[in-house]
């Protein structure tokens, strides 16, 4: 990686070759002049969606093109996780959910059950993309031929929506978001398979979930339709209203975000769990989840280090360590955008990634973040905390 490279460096690359001066690309992104010219210069980090997004509209691109860049050699989100994605895609497209697969023997059930409670148990919710993406191709295949089973159908199907489910949040961490979107629409075929509304309910939800950043206001529609799906349970119509506050949040629209996460907590506090563990590992909704959603949703919406007020309430403690991590990664976020809490924020990111490290290498926001951080601090002479971090995100110049 060139010396300071990230979102900022691509920014300026796509603009001066769209031909667009930074007054005229700002005015398209609805931010000022500049903040533009601090993003370019790596001087301030692109903190909101809104942000980045409106920057992707302005110049006509992806904002993956921002995002998806090759990560360093320090970086615990290895090429060997990315070489995963070839079967997994491959297992995605070549069968659907209602088909069963001849090209190996079946492996016993028990077996499978434990491969498959390893994944929800233990690899998704401490983030382990790598072994992730080694064991979810075949798993889904086993789950297949047992769906094809009278005796274990029933428990086969919830187990390929929990599989699907994770194997889209795995292919959406390592920059392939294409195959997130289509184990989303996995999972809703599955659910109609099943024929059960509560199953039917996270199918609604997860869709929305996955969809495209180019879609916030289909996002939107989408979520607040999964809020209210006919027989589906309190944990998914709150996770939607957690979707429906981020696609706001990420159009800019304060009130409406806050109304949704309003309502979310409101369905938190009535289910009286910090964290439920229904959903095949889906959802992990509950009051500890809806309190790290709050500081999400703050620093989308520009509380900066203000955020901390919000997370101190937050019981981190209560949830998986995915959840865990994204706090410390999220509370970071915020508090890194003040030179006064730049320390904390820094100690915040050391948690996180001491927690889940390959959710927080993965973390396109905080990558960025760190590379105005390493910038700053070689003008007022950084720590050496800082430079390893930054080579372990595989942002430090080589």
């Amino acid at each position: 990686m060139e010396d300071g490279e990230y979102i900022g460096q691509r920014v300026r690359e796509l603009r001066i070759w769209r031909g667009l001066s930074l007054e005229v690309t700002a005015q398209l992104a609805g931010i000022s002049y500049g903040y533009l010219g601090q993003i370019e210069r790596n001087e301030k980090p692109v903190a909101r969606r809104q942000t980045l997004e409106g920057i992707a509209r302005a110049l006509k691109v992806h904002p993956g093109e921002f995002t998806n860049r090759p990560l360093g050699p320090g970086s615990t989100v290895s090429s060997a996780a990315h070489a995963h994605l070839e079967a997994i895609e491959a297992v995605l497209t070549e069968y659907w959910p209602g088909e069963v697969p001849d090209d190996a023997p079946t492996r016993p059930w028990k077996q499978v059950r434990a491969e498959l409670t390893k994944l929800i148990d233990e690899l998704r919710p401490q983030s382990q993309y790598e072994a992730m993406a080694e064991l979810v191709p075949n798993l889904i295949r086993d789950l297949l031929r047992h769906a094809g089973k009278p005796r274990q159908r029933s428990a086969a199907l919830k187990g390929l929506i929990g599989t699907y489910h994770a194997t889209g949040r795995v292919t959406s961490a390592l920059n392939a978001a294409h195959l997130g979107h289509l184990a989303a629409e996995r999972v809703s075929q599955t659910a109609k398979l099943l024929e059960d509304p509560e199953w039917l309910g996270v199918a609604s939800w997860t869709r929305a979930h996955y969809i495209s950043s180019l879609s916030r206001n289909r996002q939107y529609e989408l979520a607040v339709e999964a809020t209210d799906a006919p027989g589906s349970r309190l944990e998914s119509r709150g996770m939607s209203h957690l979707t429906a506050a981020l696609a706001k949040a990420a159009q800019g629209d304060e009130d409406t975000a806050k109304a949704h996460l309003a309502e979310a907590g409101d369905m938190a506090t009535s289910l009286g769990l910090a964290n439920s563990a229904w959903g095949a590992g889906t959802m992990n909704f509950g009051t500890s989840n809806v309190g790290i959603w709050r500081v999400t949703l703050g620093v989308e919406l520009g509380a900066g280090a203000g955020i901390a007020e919000v997370a101190r309430d937050v019981e981190w403690q209560s949830i998986s360590i995915s959840r865990q991590g994204a706090y410390w990664m999220e509370l970071g976020r915020g508090l890194v955008e003040d030179k006064r809490t730049v320390k904390a924020g820094l100690e915040a990111f050391l948690k996180a990634e001491e927690l889940t490290p390959e959710q927080f290498h993965a973390n396109a926001f905080v990558r960025d973040a760190v590379v105005t951080m390493l910038g700053k601090a070689r003008r007022d002479a950084g720590g050496v905390e800082l430079r390893g971090l930054a080579y372990r995100l595989g942002v430090a110049p080589v």
